[in-house]
């Protein structure tokens, strides 16, 4: 009888060390996995190259949570395809809330196209932390001294003007597009992968105007080499008061320029939670809503993954509707 028991004990023991291993390499969910997170430093991927405004989002909000969070928060770039490649990246790493990714307005566009490399079942958002207006801008001795010129030019010309754009299928494309239909502005998009280029591109005569927002253009607004002729929104901004906003011109698209903080869907709620949590104190320091006025965002921009979601996914829909009109 022991030789028959004897068997039947390694065989128990073999199967509690096997329930062991599996429980271990499944995820964990709630608190179990917040409890002790983060363990290790927090990757935070930047779908773009250095320089932009969602590079200067991601430094200084990974300067500001590492304290908070008590990891290192590294930040990787990773640019290309209006920022398919960095969102690559995170659909390859695990769910566990050691990858985030700075999620923008131009990478959103993609999903209103056709056949998306991912949906919004794949990403779960952390947090909002920039909305602000796109602007249409021209070098500071432009011939086109206002909206006006460039207008009459442009239809008296069709595609003979350049706009400097992130690239085709972008927030800038659908923006374009209806002021286009909606007016006859029609324009030839010249598109420049790197901030930097497309930033100087009407500096150095590659094109007639940028479409770009206003924080990520600060240095040039400041020092007189650049202005606004044209706010992509449903009214004027108070810094910018004798520039026109499509709305009052008739064009009906007003997509804001978002900023965001996502991770992979199947992320342990708690997790989200407690990154989420953090950055919200991120949005209150002093040095980040000194940020956020240089950046012209709106000064109650911050969303929590509570609201994030739905605001993310509205946002979604508005450029699925201007799309469609297109």
């Amino acid at each position: 009888m022991e030789a028959i028991r004897q068997p039947a004990r390694w065989a128990g023991k073999a199967l509690a060390v096997l329930s062991a291993a599996f429980l271990c390499s499944m995820p964990l969910s709630g608190p179990a996995a917040a409890a002790g997170y983060p363990e290790r430093p927090i990757e935070l991927i930047v779908p773009w190259g250095p320089g932009g405004g969602a590079d200067q989002l991601a430094r200084l909000v990974s300067k500001l949570m590492e304290p908070i969070i008590g990891q290192s928060i590294p930040v990787v770039n990773v640019p290309g395809g209006t920022g398919a490649t960095g969102m690559a990246k995170l659909m390859a790493s695990p769910a566990d809330g050691y990858s985030m990714a700075v999620y923008i307005a131009d990478s959103h566009a993609l999903l209103a196209g056709k056949s998306p490399r991912w949906t919004m079942n794949d990403i779960t958002p952390v947090a909002v932390m920039i909305k602000g207006p796109s602007f249409i801008f021209v070098k500071e001795d432009s011939k086109y001294k206002t909206w006006a010129d460039f207008e009459k030019d442009a239809k008296a010309n069709p595609g003979k003007l350049k706009v400097a754009t992130l690239g085709f299928g972008s927030v800038d494309d659908f923006s374009l597009s209806v002021v286009e239909k909606s007016g006859g502005v029609k324009v030839v998009q010249v598109p420049f992968a790197k901030p930097s280029e497309r930033y100087v591109s009407i500096l150095g005569g590659h094109a007639d105007a940028l479409y770009e927002q206003a924080g990520d253009v600060a240095q040039f607004l400041s020092s007189k080499q650049m202005r606004p002729i044209l706010l992509f929104g449903e009214k004027r901004l108070d810094a910018f008061k004798d520039v026109p906003s499509s709305y009052e011109l008739g064009y009906k698209i007003a997509l804001p320029q978002f900023r965001s903080i996502v991770v992979r869907a199947g992320t342990p709620p708690d997790v989200v939670k407690k990154l989420s949590d953090a950055l919200a104190k991120v949005a209150e320091m002093p040095e980040y809503k000194k940020f956020l006025v240089e950046q012209f965002g709106e000064p109650t921009s911050f969303e929590p993954s509570t609201k994030a979601d739905a605001f993310v996914k509205e946002q979604l829909e508005d450029m699925k509707k201007a799309t469609a009109a297109n």
